[in-house]
């Protein structure tokens, strides 16, 4: 049994959602997972909104140049780091990378998809004023989730000799 393995492999970027509501105990499962991650002296510097506000997600949208996934999708979460509670910022930048990949392997466990926004960050002022938040409030990534309306997305990675430069 090697079930998180299976679930790394088998994860992938979904865009495209049916009209099918995610229930709120979903988004806390998968908020949850993300709580989980490891995070340096367990600062756990991450916090979350979760979204499933059609027009929330439409004035998102408007923020990033894939506004179709935010806008065709029925649930975001938008994660951030409160300045507040960090020590150490590539640490804990690090943390929130760590935090949002158990979201998304949590989406892949309930049987959702998702997809991890990044470019909207260009845009991070702005989405901390869509959401009424503070500046303390720096935002890693919006992730749009859903029911998969396909689910067939292939990918491929590169031989992992490639990847190791040394074995010492």
């Amino acid at each position: 049994m090697h079930h998180v393995r299976d679930a790394i492999k088998k994860r992938r970027s979904i865009r495209k959602f049916t009209r099918e509501p995610v229930s709120e105990n979903d988004l806390a499962e998968i908020v949850t997972a993300g709580s989980w991650a490891p995070s340096g002296l367990n600062n756990q510097p991450w916090r979350f909104v979760t979204i499933i506000s059609g027009k929330i997600l439409d004035r998102l949208g408007e923020l990033t140049r894939y506004g179709h996934i935010l806008k065709n999708a029925p649930a975001a979460i938008a994660v951030f780091i409160d300045h507040e509670a960090m020590y150490n910022e590539r640490k804990d930048c690090q943390a929130a990378g760590a935090c949002i990949q158990n979201m998304l392997l949590a989406t892949e466990e309930l049987g959702l998809g998702a997809v991890w926004l990044g470019e909207i960050l260009n845009q991070a002022e702005a989405v901390n004023r869509v959401l009424d938040l503070p500046e303390r409030y720096l935002l890693m990534a919006v992730i749009a989730l859903g029911h998969p309306a396909d689910n067939d997305q292939t990918s491929e990675r590169k031989d992992i000799n490639t990847l190791i430069l040394k074995k010492l």
